[in-house]
């Protein structure tokens, strides 16, 4: 249970609150709640362990480390912290190797890109232009490590939890809520939580309608995927690019699943995935990838669309949380009648939050300690 005011203070605890509870949320109040001095409590609406929702996008990611940061150094730095951490994690003798997969990465381009970043990746090389698939140009090779969302979100959660952290569920519809109230106005009035030092909004797709954040710069990008069942996958691959920049890719993962896709849908807030984008999606993924097909069809003549139906476990779709001018870390002061405290924000990677998350969670306590220095 939440000490009282008076206990936190007398000990000089600082209390923080984590506004919201994607990938985003978790692994920064995880990293926070982890360096002592700190006593952290996220206020969210979802959890991991809730049913999966086309808001909540952390659970229907693909999930799988492929940098875009090209020549950007921050998100560079961001991304390869998150990389290193998460492949220790992964290790036979790492802390969560049950939430991850390790693999060979195959990523094919239809047009020039930037490889800066992924060039530093482990075993990194080019692929011969006659191991390229239809369409590609150009083609890349490392080991990499695919995340499985769920399992990975309620390490995460448990984790936290296991840390001394505190959750509360609440429907937030003005910061001021939160400086003023802190995470007891959502609560059971007899449970008696402290009033936050700091407030750090990682609330995603929920900036754009946040009261007193209300980023118009935020954006959602719809991105529908297809859970198969099909252990037999044991690498992973990606084709980008073209005018229509759609990526095509197989993820799999250790649960012997595998989820390909995707679509990249600017503003387009339909809840429930589509049929017609299914077909699509799997004729795409057959065309370079017909692997995803069961052995014993493929045995006998060129798998159809058809024959992969019945491995479906699921169709899914998100919102990714993406914004104009890119991800939003900062330091902003915040002031009501009756307090003035300071707010982080962590938000706006769109689909790449799993590649950011633990590098954007130390730069966000990175800010936290510099606002608490002024």
């Amino acid at each position: 249970m939440p000490e009282s005011v008076s206990q936190t203070q007398t000990r000089g605890v600082r209390n923080v609150t984590v506004l919201g509870a994607g990938v985003i949320g978790l692994t920064t109040a995880l990293k926070i709640q982890q360096q002592g001095g700190y006593q952290v409590t996220i206020l969210a609406q979802d959890f991991p362990t809730d049913p999966t929702t086309v808001t909540y996008a952390s659970l229907s990611a693909g999930a799988h480390h492929v940098s875009v940061a090209g020549d950007d150094v921050d998100q560079r730095n961001i991304d390869i912290e998150t990389f290193k951490t998460m492949w220790e994690l992964s290790s036979p003798n790492g802390e969560a190797p049950g939430c991850f997969k390790r693999l060979r990465q195959k990523e094919y381009h239809r047009e020039a890109t930037n490889l800066d970043t992924l060039s530093l990746m482990p075993n990194y090389s080019e692929l011969a232009k006659e191991d390229l698939v239809p369409g590609a140009i150009s083609g890349i090779t490392y080991d990499s490590v695919n995340t499985d969302a769920p399992i990975f979100l309620n390490y995460l959660l448990s984790t936290f939890l296991a840390s001394g952290g505190h959750i509360v569920r609440g429907s937030v519809l003005h910061i001021n809520q939160v400086i003023n109230g802190g995470p007891g106005a959502f609560a059971d009035p007899d449970v008696h939580y402290p009033l936050p030092d700091v407030i750090v909004a990682c609330p995603g797709l929920g900036a754009k309608y946040l009261g007193g954040i209300e980023d118009k710069d935020v954006y959602p990008v719809r991105g529908q995927t297809i859970l198969l069942n099909a252990p037999w996958v044991d690498f992973c691959m990606s084709l980008s690019g073209g005018p229509d920049k759609i990526w095509t890719y197989v993820i799999p993962r250790r649960s012997g699943n595998v989820i390909i896709g995707g679509t990249y849908e600017a503003n387009d807030w339909h809840p429930r995935p589509r049929p017609e984008t299914t077909r699509d999606i799997l004729n795409r993924v057959l065309e370079i990838c017909p692997e995803i097909a069961p052995p014993e069809v493929r045995a006998e003549r060129t798998p159809t669309v058809e024959d992969i139906l019945p491995i479906i476990v699921e169709e899914s779709c998100g919102f990714r949380p993406c914004r104009k001018g890119g991800v939003r870390l900062e330091t902003e002061w915040l002031e009501t009648s009756a307090r003035r405290i300071p707010v982080v924000y962590n938000y706006g990677h769109g689909g790449f939050g799993y590649i950011a998350c633990y590098g954007s969670a130390s730069v966000a306590f990175k800010l936290l300690e510099e606002a608490f220095a002024q």
